[in-house]
């Protein structure tokens, strides 16, 4: 697969990267039951296929996700670039408490590396800036634990343009995380052309729009969700906004058709397509899962198709 530097590190990573938040299985913010094999398999297919790093977050399933991370990747002699996160806690009662306090995320470090099974963590990210006055000391004391060498670089997820301006005056950051999608293009306006003014990578998340771009998402499917599925409730799977994005589906199987791909592919390459966007986070439950988006890290949309697209 294509490979592409991260912004202003030394990374080199493939168009797509495995997302690990579905393999967290059954927590508040979870996509319902997932079979732990199922994930292991789902991880060592992927790369089998040439993807070299995965993202995942201690707060998914809380500390599930990544503790089935380190057992898929234990095994393999060429391992993956490992990208995660830091800012939540929980309690024995699971319940969930962002923090960013210097301690705390010195703490969670260690925590990944125990259950990644790794010495090191290649993209180390504040997960969300919350709470928002806090997010400077744990940046510093990410700087501190790159220079101890437990981390190798540091990223930001979900955050503003003011917020980052104020962490580069600390250290610099190499990798931004937001949401893109055809159904969420909020990150164009201002955070798009600040990473690229500032050589900061863009590893961009639900690019499928949390599955509902796949063209395999119906209102059939979204009705019969289990309440154990974050989505259920999600504005974008409801209405009003339901109609419209499922017509944006339409036009995505329609341009599928031209490229002999999926219209999930078609939306993946549709997000890669913007230069600042180095990466897209697309998650998968299943070695099939895999396949079927695979191309979306090659595929060329023309102007015509992008325009349509886009028009919709």
């Amino acid at each position: 697969m294509e490979l592409a530097r991260l912004g202003n590190s030394e990374l080199e990573i493939t168009r797509i990267g495995l997302g690990a938040w579905a393999m967290g299985g059954l927590w508040q913010w979870g996509w319902g039951a997932q079979q732990d094999q199922d994930s292991i398999d789902t991880i060592q297919h992927a790369f089998s296929l040439g993807i070299n790093w995965i993202d995942t977050a201690p707060v998914y399933g809380l500390g599930h996700s990544e503790k089935i991370v380190g057992k898929a990747i234990k095994g393999l002699s060429n391992k993956p670039l490992i990208f995660s996160k830091c800012g939540f806690n929980w309690d024995q009662q699971q319940n969930i408490q962002p923090c960013l306090k210097a301690a705390s995320i010195k703490q969670e470090v260690e925590d990944s590396l125990k259950r990644l099974q790794v010495e090191t963590i290649d993209l180390y990210q504040i997960h969300w800036p919350n709470p928002a006055e806090d997010i400077e000391e744990a940046w510093q004391a990410m700087a501190e634990l790159q220079q101890q060498g437990k981390i190798r670089y540091l990223g930001v997820s979900n955050h503003s343009l003011e917020q980052m301006e104020a962490l580069q005056n600390i250290a610099p950051i190499h990798a931004m995380q937001p949401p893109y999608s055809l159904i969420n293009r909020d990150c164009e306006e201002q955070l798009l052309p600040y990473c690229q003014q500032n050589n900061t990578g863009v590893i961009c998340y639900s690019p499928m729009g949390s599955g509902l771009l796949t063209g395999k998402m119906t209102r059939q499917r979204i009705a019969a969700m289990g309440d154990d599925d974050w989505r259920k409730n999600a504005d974008d799977f409801n209405e009003p906004k339901l109609s419209h994005n499922l017509k944006i589906v339409e036009a995505l199987s329609q341009v599928a058709v031209k490229y002999q791909v999926s219209a999930a592919e078609v939306a993946i390459a549709w997000a890669l397509n913007h230069p600042a966007i180095t990466g897209a986070i697309v998650g998968m439950r299943s070695p099939e899962q895999a396949d079927g988006v695979i191309r979306g890290a090659s595929v060329q949309l023309d102007t015509y198709d992008i325009a349509l697209l886009e028009s919709v």
